[in-house]
């Protein structure tokens, strides 16, 4: 599997790739999203986005988003850690 793929209409990435990401070992990452704690966004881009996704993962206090083509190819990637405090409503909105 690559990295990023789209298939039968879903988004699929690779596990490593998150954690990473998120700064956290891949066994955490998968027990946390069994529970719940890592959430995530996918939105479409449309006019001079369009081809392009933005995929957006959120832990407590970290935020890693992914801006990818039709290809599942990177072409941005950025994180926020807000340390000890939670992340803040706003960065958990879409376009944010």
């Amino acid at each position: 599997m690559k990295p990023i793929e789209f298939r039968d209409g879903a988004v699929q990435v690779d596990a490593s790739l998150i954690a990473e990401g998120l700064g956290i070992a891949l066994p955490l990452l998968r027990k946390q999203m069994q529970a719940g704690e890592i959430t995530s966004l996918s939105e479409r881009g449309i006019d001079a986005d369009g081809g392009r996704h933005r995929l957006t993962f959120f832990s407590g206090h970290r935020r890693f988003r992914l801006v990818v083509d039709e290809s599942g190819a990177i072409i941005q990637r950025s994180a926020l850690d807000f340390g000890n405090s939670p992340l803040p409503k706003s960065v958990r909105k879409p376009g944010g």
